[in-house]
């Protein structure tokens, strides 16, 4: 039975082979932040007021001018497209029927045209500035092209972040069956099986682009992994500017100054994100970073929280602390993974359904009600006396 998210995880993990599981639910190093975004919002107890009229309850919101049933975003997560066949499609799908926003990957396995074929609009199109520019304004231009209502810039990656369980598992694209991992696969034969009906196992974006049209899978992943650029400044929002018209969104903001930066340089929507714990390991937790990037931009951007998400009540308090919506990665690959696009739309009616009953037990019928009034901290345990070293006496401690 199917109740919460984890529910969801669970199915998850036992559907897909470590490799593909390990690659969603993995973050860098130690992973000391993928967990830290969970324990934020732990930090937060909320302020319930009683006696207030219920009845008639509403959790829709605007952004960017786009209303939205609920407000849950699906993020941009690279190759959705291993967890389930033509999963990028799947998903921009679900997010249409119940009222949300589907943000798609520049490095997904479906290609920009596919999905904007296939699911109806609002869709964000998610964007690397490379090193090769010629091949960022193509995707901005194809984006453009396919009706595609906002560019959504990520600036948290100048490199790859060391995320060792994938190191371990030798996971590589396109995936490959080795002696490591022949047992796993062959547990998951399901999983071999639908996948034998996807488009491909590449950076499908890539596969007509410029040189690399006709080439292999590996060619096109080599291409893509050397195309990180470090030396991406604020020269080139500018640049984007001048070649993108509709709204432009920052995603990766974890302090006020780059929120204000980022004001300054005309971005209407900011996504405070620390991706996932997928990048630079022992950054704060998202829902630490929120309040201050809020005050920092004073109403002139939107603010979006990404990360940790797995209940309905985390959202209410997102948006109390000041953000418009909530973007979601895991937990949809979590549904894709369970039940292709009904599991999507499955995670979609989990959270909005936490969310709603949460705003009737908190007295708040309405996200327009929430501000931070509705949350108090957790107070601390009192730190306990640190021991007396000990002595090692004869080698034993």
């Amino acid at each position: 039975m199917i109740i919460n998210l984890e529910d969801l995880r669970q199915r998850a993990r036992r559907r897909l082979p470590r490799t593909i599981f390990d690659y969603v639910e993995g973050g860098a190093e130690d992973e000391y932040t993928v967990h830290a975004n969970r324990r934020g919002f732990e930090r937060y107890l909320f302020r319930a007021r009683t006696l207030v009229d219920v009845s008639a309850r509403d959790q829709s919101t605007t952004l960017l001018g786009e209303k939205l049933s609920t407000p849950i975003i699906l993020g941009p997560t690279g190759l959705a497209g291993l967890v389930a066949p033509w999963g990028e499609v799947l998903a921009a799908k679900a997010a249409a029927n119940r009222g949300s926003l589907f943000t798609l990957s520049t490095m997904s396995i479906c290609t920009i045209e596919e999905v904007a074929a296939a699911a109806p609009s609002p869709l964000w199109f998610q964007l690397y500035v490379w090193k090769d520019r010629g091949v960022t304004r193509s995707l901005v231009e194809r984006a453009r092209a396919a009706g595609y209502r906002a560019l959504c810039l990520t600036v948290d990656v100048q490199e790859m972040g060391n995320r060792e369980r994938d190191r371990r598992n030798g996971f590589i694209i396109p995936p490959r069956v080795t002696f490591t991992n022949l047992l796993d696969v062959f547990r998951h034969l399901g999983w071999v099986l639908r996948m034998s009906s996807s488009p491909r196992a590449t950076f499908g974006n890539f596969i007509e682009t410029g040189a690399l049209a006709k080439k292999d899978a590996v060619s096109v992943a080599g291409f893509t992994n050397k195309q990180f650029d470090p030396s991406v400044s604020w020269k080139d929002i500018e640049w984007l500017r001048s070649i993108w018209s509709g709204p432009l969104v920052l995603k990766g903001i974890t302090c006020a100054e780059d929120a204000r930066l980022a004001v300054e340089h005309g971005v209407q929507a900011i996504i405070v994100s620390n991706h996932g714990g997928r990048q630079l390991d022992f950054l704060p937790a998202g829902t630490d970073v929120l309040p201050e990037v809020v005050d920092a931009v004073q109403g002139r951007a939107e603010v979006v929280l990404d990360g940790g998400i797995r209940r309905g009540s985390d959202v209410v308090k997102a948006i109390a602390l000041g953000a418009r919506a909530c973007m979601i990665g895991r937990p949809f690959l979590y549904g894709l993974a369970a039940d292709g696009q009904a599991g999507v739309e499955l995670t979609l009616d989990i959270l909005s359904k936490e969310i709603d009953r949460t705003l009737a037990l908190l007295g708040r019928p309405r996200l327009a009600d929430l501000d931070r009034s509705a949350l108090r901290m957790e107070p601390q345990p009192a730190a306990e006396p640190r021991a007396p070293a000990l002595r090692v006496l004869d080698g034993a401690a």
